[in-house]
């Protein structure tokens, strides 16, 4: 299923350099820049509040934005570059690339767990500890996943997930090398003080014989 791409709204911007810039923020707007794919760069403008809030959202830098100007057509990018004021740390220049379709892209997808009513672990009273809620992937801008499947039918107590247990979308893959950790199934602490009782039992009897 492909990712919705969430729409990023900013005006066009008159001008070009330091004093148009400066002119901008005096507007009380985030004045930024779009370039790549062959075209010529476009200047363009945010509102501040707007803007400070999308970018304390989080994952402002790898997520893949439709970004919509008045008067032009929508255009897919990816946030390459914020400037922020040394004292504030408060956005004053934000720079965006263009993406084609076919482009390659870094974006974290969120992980869905499913089938949890046909987990022997989770009917013992194991718990699900997630390890990785997102995992970041390298995926075609034209075809980006909504989610991440992890099945958890037939899943015992102890038992660890890696990324090798998911099925990844066709042209995807992870930016770690290693077989990380998605999540495992803990035992319940009632079940853990049990056979941490029986250990000690264990080495009890080891040591008197």
């Amino acid at each position: 299923m492909a990712k919705e791409i969430p729409n990023l709204v900013a005006e066009a911007r008159a001008g070009s350099g330091k004093g148009a810039a400066r002119q901008t923020r005096r507007e009380g707007k985030v004045p930024g820049i779009v370039y790549g794919d062959g075209k010529e760069p476009v200047s363009i403008a945010f509102d501040f509040n707007k803007l400070l809030t999308t970018l304390r959202a989080g994952r402002f830098m790898s997520t893949l934005w439709n970004l919509q100007v008045e008067g032009q057509d929508d255009v897919r990018v990816i946030c390459r570059g914020v400037q922020r004021d040394v004292v504030k740390d408060l956005p004053i220049h934000i720079d965006f690339m263009r993406l084609r379709r076919t482009s390659k892209v870094n974006l974290f997808i969120p992980v869905e767990f499913i089938n949890e009513d046909k987990c022997p672990g989770l009917k013992r009273g194991g718990t699900l500890v997630t390890v990785r809620p997102e995992v970041e992937l390298v995926v075609t801008a034209g075809d980006i996943p909504d989610h991440l499947t992890v099945d958890l039918e037939g899943r015992q107590i102890g038992d660890t997930i890696h990324i090798s247990d998911v099925t990844l979308p066709n042209g995807a893959k992870a930016t770690i090398d290693r077989d990380f950790v998605i999540a495992n199934l803990a035992a319940p602490s009632a079940l853990r003080a049990e056979d941490d009782a029986e250990d000690g039992d264990a080495a009890e009897a080891a040591a008197e014989a």
